[in-house]
């Protein structure tokens, strides 16, 4: 984005701005320190770019260099006089805008748009290493990495996202295990013609774009088609992704004149549209005017691209025996196996952490790292610390979420480094820009108390044109330039 984008951005929700009585300069001053919460609170901007300088020394090495581990660092060499970070990343391009994937598969970014290299973004004090953490030994605070290289700590933080686990899909078995920013010709070379794709891959979200094309001419030539979307059955990062690449779907064939020839179900596992009782009515109804159809308790477990065929697991309650001592029914789970014709498919897979942290001793029985949701320690060890999609935390595998956490990470390791409590907390804030239309944006912000956090003084449930201008020409120059710098 060029500057002169950039202040025509600025100047369109500016006006959209002051039509809800905040102010021009307020809008000004604070635009790109931060996402969107920041035009609206000046005293986060300054808590947020306000860090008491530490005189406190320790060899602190980051395990992945991606936007919570660049982040972190940035903020730690602000804040430490004498900053000895160490980052281990092994991709150069692991700085990168994901958000954007479901625009590059909707053809509104291009994948130039988000991609970055790691280290223009490395902090002062920071060193880095091209290389992967394959085993963790916190007994002795160390860790080897791919190239048999050990690098010891005093501090460790886990940063390292989390990997998408294409072969758990039975038919995708040969994809494996992949990234969002790995080579994604496997993926692509797999699904081939077949009208199969997915957003979490950058490669593949750019292959999204031109199967969805094809999707919408078969509609516009007059041959009805089915667009079936999943969401599986284990965390994922940003939650409402599989719902923004149906609606963008939605988008382009209303574009195209051809939506009455396409019929689009959403397949989720759980129970719900969204944890948020509030957010879940509002996509519901939206769901209905767009007569989009969909149904709960459905899991991807295969997919047969050449019949083009996905397979789910349907799940329902039963009453079983009589419990005379509890005097209720015991429930038993049912299951069946539902296969689903399709022309086009988005698969959101399973997503886990990666195998060598999930499976390692700093690792749990689910994967992810375990720390205090609030602290973002780790539970066993003090000297561990865990942020963003590999941390177990209830909630927070979003980008909005890790701007929060890192400020609450970077105060709670100094305070271990200086032997004093740890003090700040981690509330759970995330926050989900819903795309629900080419020019809509339902900006859906909440904690752990899953109630709607609000930061605009606008109803969140209604989707609006300012929040896809902010989505679309703000958030990611926030995110490079504020988060990034360790400021935001």
């Amino acid at each position: 984005m060029s500057k002169k984008e950039f202040d025509e951005a600025l100047e369109i929700i500016d006006e959209e701005i002051k039509k809800s009585g905040i102010s021009r300069r307020d809008a000004f001053k604070l635009a790109g320190l931060g996402t969107a919460s920041f035009l609206l609170n000046p005293s986060e901007v300054e808590a947020s770019t306000t860090a008491n300088a530490s005189e406190v020394k320790g060899k602190i090495l980051i395990i992945g260099g991606g936007l919570a581990g660049i982040a972190t660092a940035a903020r730690l060499s602000n804040t430490l006089t004498n900053p000895n970070i160490t980052i281990v990343e092994p991709n150069p391009k692991s700085v990168s805008y994901q958000p954007g994937n479901t625009l590059i598969a909707a053809g509104i970014y291009e994948k130039s748009d988000v991609m970055y290299n790691t280290s223009d973004y490395l902090p002062d004090g920071c060193t880095l290493i091209k290389d992967k953490a394959v085993e963790f030994n916190p007994n002795d605070n160390s860790v080897i990495l791919q190239s048999g290289k050990k690098v010891e700590y005093d501090f460790l933080i886990v940063a390292a996202g989390l990997s998408l686990d294409f072969g758990a899909i039975k038919g995708l078995e040969e994809i494996g295990e992949k990234f969002s920013l790995e080579n994604g010709k496997s993926i692509i070379d797999k699904f081939g013609n077949s009208g199969v794709c997915s957003i979490y891959n950058t490669d593949s979200a750019v292959a999204a774009w031109v199967q969805m094309q094809k999707f919408v001419e078969e509609a516009k030539s007059g041959k009805k088609v089915k667009g079936v979307f999943t969401h599986p059955n284990t965390s994922i990062k940003c939650g409402g992704a599989p719902k923004k690449i149906m609606y963008l779907t939605n988008a382009r064939l209303e574009e195209a004149g051809a939506r009455n020839n396409a019929e689009l179900t959403f397949y989720p596992n759980g129970t719900t549209m969204f944890g948020v009782k509030e957010y879940h009515e509002a996509i519901s109804e939206q769901f209905k005017k767009r007569d989009f159809k969909w149904h709960y308790k459905h899991n991807l477990t295969a997919v047969d691209l050449e019949k083009k065929v996905a397979t789910f697991d349907k799940r329902w309650d039963e009453k079983g025996a009589w419990d005379e001592d509890l005097e209720e029914y015991e429930m038993l789970t049912k299951h069946q196996n539902v296969e689903v014709p399709f022309d086009f498919l988005h698969i959101t897979p399973p997503m886990k952490a990666p195998t060598e942290i999930g499976k390692s001793a700093i690792g749990s029985s689910k994967g992810w790292v375990p720390v205090n949701k609030e602290t973002l320690q780790h539970v066993k060890y003090d000297n561990i610390f865990a942020i963003g999609d590999i941390a177990a935390v209830p909630m927070g595998k979003t980008g909005g979420s890790v701007r929060k956490q890192y400020k609450v990470l970077v105060d709670n390791l100094i305070s271990a480094m200086e032997g004093k409590e740890l003090k700040a907390k981690y509330a759970g804030y995330t926050v989900c820009p819903l795309i629900t239309d080419i020019g809509k944006v339902m900006l859906a912000e909440f904690n752990w108390s899953k109630k709607p956090t609000p930061t605009f003084p606008l109803d969140p449930t209604q989707e609006r044109y300012i929040w896809w201008l902010m989505k679309v020409y703000m958030l990611k120059p926030m995110t490079m330039y504020g988060m990034l710098s360790g400021r935001a």
